[in-house]
């Protein structure tokens, strides 16, 4: 059985196109959109060719492939490797990478720590926070806003709430990039994400243990879950190392992003600043627009067909949210950035039982930060090209040179 980057390829179903792509290319994954247009384009699947695995980008299949968890699995894996037939780097997320019924129980266990109770306590801080942040930054000239604001505040706010007692900036960082890069081939990106590997994870795992979590943090009510009988000690380190992985990488992309879409579009910037209670709903569009999460894989469990093609079992398919979330089939004027767009229905955050457990806290530090921009700043003026960060999952920028201008 031949293997391509850990899944069995397969042939090109019937009327599917054959496409000679590769979207883990770093000249696409910086600039993604006429590859979104053209899978779009091309039809409900592609096949390419040399993954040996089918690709969908139009809204209708995406959401359906990716919301249907008893056809199209994520226990296989949610890149390109299939767990059946090889084995992942680190154990498969106990969260993202199951199905039902071991799902619920690790889902029940998180939203205890991050139900709508916990985050609403946590919004003071986080405003307070955000407000303090740009105070700072604010009398600089020039910033390099994602060092300065995008990682800076969420990884700020976010090991705070999880009760983390030591925090080093960086290897949280670096550990989300590795995770979400690993999805993807074994290529440079990949390489270079994975590289510090032997030092990083042990140190994130360190950092997951009961005895390194402060009493009243929302990693404690995870390992409190443990206690009571409902997980074991060791699938609450591993929700604690889940939540580390994806409650920072995300948050920092897409408040980065937020500024990106802000800075280009400076009449939704004012419409911002008219409005704060916007806030909210200009970190859901920057979530649609900019798809901070760009691709996933889900693996066909059994024989079956989408939109008339049939799907073999096994075959790995990769849901293109980025491109869904950009189908005009779905979303009038897709391509312009709209603050007052009502954009129920992406798939930034997921879809079905497998939709972010975490976005409560997302939104709550999306807005914080938001609000507190729309209070404090006049303007956003880009001084230079903004630099988009090569990654095998995520649509990240690297750098964001930008002059806030006080209110």
């Amino acid at each position: 059985m031949a293997l391509i980057e850990g899944h069995r390829a397969i042939d090109a179903p019937p009327g599917v196109e054959i496409w000679d792509i590769d979207p883990y290319d770093p000249d696409v994954q910086r600039s993604p959109s006429a590859f979104y247009a053209a899978l779009r384009a091309k039809g409900p699947f592609v096949y390419l060719s040399r993954y040996g695995m089918l690709a969908c980008g139009r809204y209708a299949e995406t959401r359906e492939v990716f919301s249907d968890h008893s056809r199209f699995v994520s226990s296989r894996g949610v890149g390109l490797q299939d767990f059946q037939l090889d084995s992942p780097w680190r154990p498969p997320s106990i969260v993202l990478e199951v199905d039902p019924p071991e799902h619920g129980k690790a889902r029940r266990a998180l939203m205890r720590a991050l139900s709508p109770k916990a985050v609403a306590e946590m919004r003071d801080s986080f405003q307070i926070a955000a407000d303090a942040l740009l105070d700072e930054v604010i009398e600089t000239p020039e910033i390099e806003a994602v060092s300065a604001l995008a990682e800076t505040f969420p990884t700020t706010v976010f090991p705070k709430a999880m009760g983390l007692l030591t925090v080093d900036r960086q290897v949280l960082i670096d550990y989300g990039s590795m995770v979400f890069n690993a999805l993807g081939p074994d290529n440079e990106t990949r390489r270079a994400a994975m590289a510090h590997a032997g030092d990083i994870v042990p140190r994130i795992a360190a950092q997951c243990e009961r005895a390194n979590l402060a009493p009243n943090g929302m990693a404690m009510t995870i390992y409190k879950a443990a206690d009571a009988g409902d997980i074991t000690e060791g699938e609450a380190g591993l929700l604690v190392r889940s939540l580390l992985s994806a409650g920072v990488d995300t948050t920092v992309t897409g408040i980065g992003n937020a500024l990106w879409c802000l800075s280009q579009n400076p009449d939704q910037f004012d419409a911002l600043r008219a409005e704060p209670s916007l806030a909210t709903n200009a970190f859901e569009e920057t979530l649609r627009y900019t798809s901070p999460v760009s691709a996933f894989c889900r693996t066909a469990n059994a024989d079956t067909e989408v939109a008339g093609v049939a799907i073999p079992e096994g075959a790995k398919i990769l849901c293109v949210l980025g491109a869904a979330n950009l189908d005009p089939g779905q979303w009038e004027n897709a391509d312009r950035f709209d603050i007052t767009r009502k954009v129920a229905g992406h798939l930034a955050l997921g879809a079905g039982i497998h939709s972010c457990v975490g976005q409560n806290l997302a939104r709550a530090e999306g807005q914080a930060f938001l609000s507190a921009l729309a209070r404090k700043v006049a303007r956003i003026e880009p001084t230079a090209e903004a630099v988009w960060r090569p990654n095998n999952a995520m649509h990240p920028l690297d750098r964001l040179p930008l002059r806030l201008i006080p209110a």
